[in-house]
């Protein structure tokens, strides 16, 4: 068992894996212009794991071994606290984007566990042993794991196997002695160009038609019949004056195909069993949106404190309406702190894992997400115009144009037209570039949309003892 450098870490992906960028194959991620960006800002959970800063709260050590935190199997809310913590720690270090490449991995790896416990109950004995076998391969070989789990889905309003293209839906489409074949594909796979290991999940509830669909599995990211097409969105080349953010930190998501992948035995966790293919993707997503509301916490720090630092740039700070709209960020930001710290406190126990409590995740998460873009209008509001208009970097550097723009663009005392622009190109780069751009969509979309959020709020919140205390006091007996 050992932790790995950043340098083992980037050698790792150097294993003739399928990625297409803009229809080419990529011969190495790590040097590709694009992807390469992605590796590197992945490398943040590596490196954390060898800073003495981040080392206690990174590291684990148990019996004399030393492992990833993101391991850990959280026993309690202490455990679900350090990891919110880890994750926003990365995050932070991460310029406010998620690093994911240890997170959502072993988010899956939580929720297999829970869920081999059950399907072992059930008599489906191989799958608890076969989970715990690969969560011990990711661990003690710290390895960065991808998970697929959106279906393409074709026509919404049909079932996978009623679909009139058979692949929209990930299927079994051979069993041999020694595994399968999976044919399909799966959407918004993020980090998986540089991840090690991909667990696919289903991504709904089955029927018992729907056989074939009901698989669980994981596979090397070099398997035969696994290519990877990448999303191209926000890799135009970008200055670091003008993109603060987006010009250091990336992360790739892609199209995942299987192409008659065949996966063993020992790594199949779920196959035609079509009433654990439901609670197998809600079991996850009870992880994964804990750490999705985990990861934004960073995200309002820096929206609640870039507009405070402008609106004093910009000399507003003391008016009513300025300090209005400040309390409404901070409002926002403490309150979806607040309801996934109260998560983590009161977490239950199942199967010996401590799990978030599903109601005040969802709550906090559908919050930020509800929320997002009317705090990106406040930040903008705050800022001005010159997020879009302002002089390109080189118009600092030119002769013919510096003088100019140090002349005329300065703001409040002690803000220069640099320091000025500095924060105005970090909140342009936040909210108005494609960088922010992408935060929007995740806000809305990522680990679930706003429905999704909605409903398991629904299903979670105890209408029928607060309804009979209504009919109580009404006098209904």
């Amino acid at each position: 068992m050992a932790l790995r450098t950043v340098d083992e870490y980037k050698q790792s992906l150097r294993d003739g894996r399928a990625v297409f960028f803009r229809g080419a194959r990529v011969a190495d991620v790590t040097a590709h212009p694009v992807i390469g960006l992605a590796v590197e800002h992945a490398g943040t959970d590596y490196r954390m794991a060898e800073d003495p800063r981040y080392e206690k709260l990174a590291v684990v050590h148990e019996g004399g071994a030393r492992y990833s935190r993101y391991y850990q199997i959280p026993r309690g809310a202490e455990d679900l606290l350090a990891r919110k913590d880890l994750i926003a720690a990365a995050t932070r270090e991460g310029g406010t984007l998620v690093v994911l490449i240890k997170e959502i991995g072993t988010d899956a790896l939580l929720a297999l566990t829970i869920m081999g416990e059950r399907m072992s109950a059930a008599g489906k004995l191989p799958y608890r042993e076969r989970i715990r076998d690969f969560y011990l391969h990711c661990r003690d070989n710290d390895l960065a794991v991808a998970v697929a789990q959106t279906d393409v889905k074709g026509d919404r309003a049909l079932g996978p196997a009623a679909q009139e293209h058979p692949d929209y839906y990930v299927r079994i489409v051979e069993e041999r002695r020694d595994g399968i074949v999976v044919r399909g594909a799966k959407v918004h796979t993020s980090v998986s160009t540089n991840a090690n290991e991909i667990i696919v999940l289903p991504t709904r509830a089955m029927r018992p038609e729907d056989r074939a669909y009901a698989v669980a599995f994981a596979v090397p990211a070099n398997t035969p019949g696994l290519k990877m097409i990448a999303s191209p969105h926000g890799s135009a080349p970008k200055d670091p004056f003008e993109h603060p953010l987006s010009a250091r930190h990336k992360m790739m998501e892609t199209l995942t195909v299987f192409d008659d992948v065949f996966v063993p035995r020992d790594r199949i966790f779920l196959q035609g069993e079509t009433e654990f293919a439901g609670p197998i993707a809600l079991t996850f997503v009870r992880f994964h949106r804990y750490t999705a509301v985990s990861y934004k916490l960073p995200l309002l720090e820096l929206m609640a404190g870039a507009a405070h630092a402008i609106s004093e740039a910009n000399g507003t700070l003391r008016a009513a309406h300025v300090r209005d709209k400040l309390t409404q960020l901070a409002a926002y930001h403490t309150t979806v702190r607040g309801l996934i710290e109260h998560a983590a406190m009161t977490c239950t126990i199942e199967e010996g894992v401590a799990v978030p409590n599903t109601l005040l995740t969802n709550v906090a998460k559908y919050h930020f997400a509800h929320n997002y873009h009317q705090a990106v209008q406040i930040v903008q509001d705050l800022a001005g115009g010159l997020l879009v208009t302002a002089p390109a970097a080189e118009d600092l550097t030119s002769e013919a144009t510096c003088d100019y723009v140090l002349r005329y663009l300065g703001g409040a005392k002690g803000f220069d037209a640099e320091k000025r622009l500095r924060l105005l190109n970090l909140i342009g780069d936040l909210t108005a570039s494609d960088f922010g751009g992408y935060q929007e969509v995740l806000a809305v979309h990522a680990e679930g949309g706003l429905e999704a959020e909605k409903l398991q709020a629904y299903r979670e919140y105890n209408f029928a003892q607060h309804a009979a205390y209504a009919r109580r006091l009404a006098g209904i007996e």
